[in-house]
């Protein structure tokens, strides 16, 4: 009784962290239900988590952008330009794929410290300096493709980013064997890292959650991941875009959590003027918030357009709404200072199960849309009662 008394007491102390895995949890329970099955299938999962690529590593950067209480409206057609350029750079200039993609991610980053500058240095609103960022990249996109419209882009390489998936060492009764290898890997590391984590904390004296709770959420966690990985390695296992995602989430939590630079993001989103009495350059961690946006936009319109295999005159149109949407669904507060990268990807997941859940039942694009905008009202006013509470 002790134990299930004591979730409840951490679901409803931490109901910020668990509410969007709880909506998560049901969206699939009932898109699986309604579906007859479908929407749980191998190939379905694989197609949901591909097209949920490109804006999940938008929202990365946006929670961080976010945090520091600022708005990045640029980061949509920047991710559309720069991929136009990736696409003439390996078909219209001969670039290598290997030469091409280091570029792009280059580019990124002098846009997003660009948009740094003109917000930390010279003190331009955020929502200002990027909404002309956005108008600006607008028309370098139609700039770029005006001859041709579209850009159709042939090396496979390039391609295999939007489109490949990881090789496959051997077929094991049907499934993908490297994947589940993958998976495997992912759950030991996962578990290294809680338990590590909560000796460092019974180190410095500071409370944790019982052992039984503690075991029960190592192998819920684990379960998800087995059970993801096992979906996946019955299609044709992880794509290149999944196991991007996974780094970039990996790099960031990493960042976020265990470096002294993680600190100073949140320090600075939640009080500017007493960060900087502690000695915290507020500027440089401006600059190096929005270049790390401007990297994320651009690997952001890689994937795309290496999925589509093309670059249009309408790549980008909305990723930024779409990317913020799914920054405040993952739990990022709109007052700064509280979100985390982890949040960022199952908000982006939340979003895409729920086009992908609708299409599959054949709703109309424009109850989708209200549904989607109806979603994103509802985390805005959860953060806000949240906040009231505490």
């Amino acid at each position: 009784m002790n134990v299930i008394q004591e979730a409840r007491t951490l679901i409803h102390e931490n109901i910020r962290d668990y509410g969007m895995y709880i909506a998560l949890f049901v969206i699939i329970l009932t898109f699986t239900f309604m579906t007859n099955g479908l929407f749980m299938s191998s190939r379905n999962i694989s197609n949901l988590l591909d097209s949920a690529g490109y804006i999940a590593v938008l929202a990365v950067g946006m929670t961080l952008v976010i945090v520091i209480r600022h708005i990045d409206l640029s980061v949509g057609y920047a991710a559309g330009f720069l991929g136009a350029i990736a696409a003439i750079l390996l078909t219209q200039a001969g670039v290598s794929v290997w030469v091409t993609i280091p570029v792009i991610l280059l580019l990124g980053v002098a846009v997003g410290l660009f948009n740094g500058v003109l917000i930390a240095q010279i003190g331009i609103p955020s929502f200002v300096a990027t909404l002309a960022g956005m108008l600006i990249f607008r028309g370098a996109l139609l700039q770029v493709t005006e001859k041709t419209g579209t850009i159709i882009i042939q090396d496979d390489a390039f391609n295999a980013i939007g489109n490949g998936y990881i090789p496959s060492l051997v077929e094991w009764n049907g499934l993908h064997l490297l994947s589940l290898l993958v998976g495997l890997v992912g759950i030991l590391l996962y578990i290294y890292s809680e338990i590590s984590t909560r000796r460092n904390k019974i180190k410095y004296d500071f409370e944790v959650i019982s052992k039984p709770i503690f075991a029960l959420k190592l192998f819920f966690v684990s379960a998800i991941i087995g059970y993801i990985t096992w979906i996946l390695a019955g299609y044709n296992g992880f794509s290149w875009t999944v196991i991007i995602i996974l780094l970039v989430v990996v790099v960031y939590h990493f960042l976020t959590t265990k470096t002294v630079l993680g600190r100073h993001i949140y320090a600075v989103g939640s009080n500017p003027e007493a960060a900087h009495l502690s000695g915290i350059n507020v500027k440089k961690i401006t600059y190096i918030v929005f270049g790390s946006m401007g990297m994320l936009a651009a690997l952001s319109g890689i994937l795309f357009t290496a999925r589509l295999q093309s670059a249009t005159t309408t790549a980008g149109t909305l990723f930024e709404l779409d990317a913020i949407a799914a920054a405040y669904v993952g739990g990022v507060s709109s007052a700064g200072g509280v979100g985390k990268v982890t949040g960022a990807i199952i908000g982006a997941v939340v979003m895409a199960s729920l086009s992908n859940g609708m299409n599959l039942l054949g709703v109309g694009i424009s109850y989708q849309y209200m549904i989607r905008g109806g979603v994103l009202a509802g985390a805005v006013i959860f953060d806000v009662m949240t906040r009231k509470k505490r």
